[in-house]
């Protein structure tokens, strides 16, 4: 029941207030000329205190603005039908019955704070010893109602500001919709619980979303206080901490918005055209507006809303905003309907409800109608009858906050009633020890209740008053048929659309590229492409692939080169054969003639074991080919090794011996006619197989210092374009190994050149000397050019492979370097 309650002085009088906090005296004065009129008020033995949204914030200059059906009178009204059902209930508290003072918060926070003056009253001591009438009689003071708990407030700038003054008077609080983090903080904030989770678990549950959508450029907006604003900070907090979000913007909504400043608001938002996503933790009202400026500069569809409980499932904020608002991502702690409820509110009218001061201008609000001259709606409209049914003549549904409202009034009696249980066993009513309510008694045994709640889920606090951290997932959605609602099924975005719209700073990269990121914003790159012989490795870096292999066709990771050898069909190989079968023919054509003319004058006179020797070194230089040719193994590399000299040595030795003996001849008959010593073939054969006998000597010792094995090259054709690369199969000669081979046959070479030049001059009958001789001449300019020119290749192309070695290299330190630290 409402009653209006005048406090009336016999006479003018003043007095003076003593308390902890004496600069309330002004604020209550105000309070107490305007509470009668703007509260509700149930006699109980037990007084609750409770703060609402009854009406939205005013413009500059005036507290309170339009009545809100929704977060004012729904939540208003659930207080009030939880406080009917305990009041009812014969286990719950019973005997004792439960009152209620109930105010409007207008929204504002400093308002709130002057109503909230009404529940700290009953414990300020009030000093009237020295206050007196004009006509000497003492003042008369109305007894104010003594609050033991409070639920509320709405908004967490509200509930702030209101715990900082009931904690001093030890007022436990109960809110059903604030969510900032700030208020988990149990040193400041002791006396405040709430059951509904912070806003750093709401934080929490956006980053998820936002994350799964994949959009990791986003932009925040935060209403002007200690919801936004915190709300914020948790998001941006946590995205660092994740470091899978950039926030490209983040923007804040005045208290007192000036015009036009919602219109700059998109503006700045637009300076960022990729960060489509904004996540709001803004009241309903400043949803309302932001949703309208975005209409009004024709932006719809380009913003992606991802809304916080403030906007829940609400209709308020969208009612004709329903396009610019589609898509919308919100979340609610999840909740239930109260079908009690419904049925209750329903059924409240204009006759019934009397207690609700506000509920007459509900009635007009809700129908559209006006009661009379009384009526606070202008314009023409229809008069109220009284006989409107909610639902029936107007839409309802329940207010996303209505379960929570209950629950909170629900964990205060839960406390009061084991409290009843601990200080009066077995006394029927209120006891003598609970006429006067201990604040801390009563929060202890408000942060010891579990039971379930009216959605039968369980009501419980943590140590710091927070209830666990339950979210429902919306997505505001326009059907086909045109119809704008809240759904939790799958998402759609612009009417139908099943694929997620992006809000990336930069695309993804391409396989094979990396990431070079845009200092400070790592959600920002540049993608570069991994060139040459580098292969991707993650995200962000190209490394070198390994010596042997190369980079796939899209640079994600490596594969073996393909290894070659020198085919019998190919034409580096067809040639050099056919040349080298020309070359056998031949010479197997002269040792055939040798053989069967080999008792002939002219055979035995041009020596022939000599010739037999040297034409077999011939036959092994072609033969020589074949070998180089074949497939690389064990076997083919020490064949290789003992053949590759062996030909040019047997040729070189035949030759040496050859001239030799002609120059011992010639020199021994200057100094007398006896023949010099071993000029016989048998002595020509011995030393020339003696002279053959160091090479093989020589090939041997290499075998026991570098057995023969067999080898890939890949740097002879490790071309620019890794897709051209391949290794060559190959023996393990070094090209010193290979000059030392040879080496031999070339001291015998030069050898057998002296002895040309000194045999030059003999007579033309031994006709043998200056073919030989010229034969050598031209041999040793071969082999003087060859030498340098084939060192200084191979030493050129060593060169080459070691500098695109480091040039890879470096290029991959450069590019992690500038990978950001």
């Amino acid at each position: 029941m409402v009653r209006e309650r005048k406090r009336s002085f016999s006479c003018q009088c003043f007095f003076l207030l003593t308390a902890k906090c004496c600069w309330l005296l002004t604020s209550m004065q105000k309070t107490e000329a305007q509470e009668h009129a703007h509260s509700i008020r149930l006699e109980g033995d037990i007084i609750l205190g409770g703060l609402f949204p009854v009406h939205s914030r005013g413009d500059r200059g005036v507290p309170c603005g339009d009545l809100k059906k929704e977060k004012g009178i729904h939540r208003l009204e659930a207080m009030l039908y939880a406080i009917d059902q305990i009041n009812k209930d014969p286990d719950l508290l019973p005997n004792v019955t439960l009152g209620a003072r109930v105010l409007d918060t207008c929204s504002r926070d400093t308002y709130a704070l002057e109503q909230s003056l009404t529940f700290v009253q009953a414990l300020i001591e009030k000093d009237a010893s020295d206050v007196r009438c004009a006509n000497g009689d003492p003042p008369i003071f109305a007894k104010p109602d003594k609050i033991v708990g409070v639920i509320g407030a709405a908004a967490s700038s509200v509930s702030i500001m209101v715990a900082n003054i009931l904690r001093l008077f030890k007022i436990p609080q109960i809110s059903y919709a604030s969510t900032a983090p700030e208020l988990s903080d149990n040193t400041r904030y002791d006396f405040f619980s709430r059951v509904v989770p912070p806003d750093s678990y709401q934080a929490q549950a956006m980053l998820d979303i936002v994350t799964d959508m994949g959009w990791n450029f986003v932009s925040t907006l935060a209403s002007e206080g200690n919801y936004g604003e915190s709300g914020v900070d948790a998001f941006i907090q946590i995205s660092r901490e994740s470091g899978g979000v950039c926030i490209a913007q983040s923007l804040k909504i005045p208290r007192e918005p000036k015009p036009g400043e919602f219109d700059k608001i998109i503006q700045r938002l637009l300076e960022t055209t990729n960060a489509r996503a904004v996540i709001m933790f803004a009241n309903e009202d400043d949803i309302r507006r932001v949703l309208e400026a975005a209409k009004r500069m024709n932006q719809t569809g380009h913003f992606l809303w991802v809304g916080s409980d403030s906007w829940g499932s609400k209709i308020a904020p969208v009612v004709q905003q329903e396009e610019v608002a589609e898509g919308a991502v919100t979340i609610l702690p999840k909740r239930a309907s109260i079908y009690g409820f419904d049925r209750y509110f329903r059924s409240r009218s204009l006759a019934n409800n009397r207690r609700n001061v506000w509920f007459a201008e509900f009635w007009e609000e809700n129908f559209g109608c006006k009661l009379g001259s009384h009526g606070k709606r202008v314009g023409n409209l229809k008069k109220c009858t009284g006989l409107e049914k909610i639902g029936r003549d107007s839409s309802f549904e329940q207010e996303g906050k209505v379960q929570f409202v209950i629950d909170a009034v629900y964990a205060m009696a839960h406390s009061l009633h084991r409290m009843h249980k601990d200080l009066c066993p077995g006394y029927v009513g209120l006891c003598p020890r609970m006429s006067n309510i201990d604040g801390k008694e009563l929060l202890s045994c408000i942060r010891a209740v579990n039971f379930n709640g009216s959605a039968g889920t369980p009501v419980v606090f943590n140590e710091n008053g927070d209830a666990p951290g339950r979210y429902d997932i919306f997505q505001y959605q326009i059907t086909n048929r045109s119809t704008a609602e809240y759904k939790r099924n799958d998402m759609q975005w612009t009417r139908g659309d099943p694929s997620v719209p992006v809000s990336v700073c930069s695309l993804p990269c391409k396989p094979g590229e990396r990431k070079k990121t845009v200092k400070g914003v790592p959600c920002c790159w540049h993608c570069e492409r991994c060139e040459g012989y580098h292969y991707q490795v993650n995200e962000f870096t190209c490394d070198l692939c390994p010596y042997e292999e190369r980079p796939n066709e899209n640079h994600t990771g490596c594969q073996p080169i393909p290894i070659i050898k020198l085919e019998w069909h190919s034409p580096w190989a067809v040639v050099p054969v056919f040349l080298s079968m020309l070359g056998i023919i031949a010479t197997t054509f002269a040792i055939v003639t040798f053989v069967r003319y080999n008792d002939t004058p002219i055979v035995r006179a041009s020596g022939r074991e000599l010739s037999y020797v040297l034409l077999t070194g011939i036959f092994l230089c072609y033969a020589i080919t074949f070998l180089m040719i074949a497939t690389p193994d064990t076997g083919v590399c020490s064949l290789r090794r003992i053949f590759l000299g062996l030909g040019m040595c047997f040729s070189y030795a035949a030759l040496l011996t050859k001239t030799n003996r002609i120059h011992r001849i010639f020199e021994q008959g200057k100094k007398s006619v006896s023949a010099p010593r071993f000029i016989s073939p048998a002595s020509q054969l011995a030393i020339t197989f003696a002279l053959i006998s160091f090479q093989l000597l020589g090939v041997f010792i290499w075998f026991a210092v570098d057995p023969p094995h067999i080898l890939v090259d890949f740097g002879e054709q490790r071309t620019p374009d890794p897709k051209n690369a391949r290794g060559v199969l190959k023996c393990d000669i070094s090209d010193l190994s290979l000059i030392c081979s040879l080496g031999y046959s070339i001291l015998l070479m030069v050898t057998c050149t002296v002895y040309a030049i000194k045999t030059r001059g003999v007579p033309e009958t031994f006709n043998e000397a200056k073919p030989i001789g010229f034969t050598m001449y031209t041999t040793c300019i071969i082999w003087l050019a060859f030498i340098p020119i084939f060192f200084g290749t191979a030493q050129s192309a060593e060169r080459e492979k070691d500098c695109y070695k480091s040039d890879n290299l470096n290029g991959n330190k450069l590019a992690q370097d500038a990978l950001p630290k």
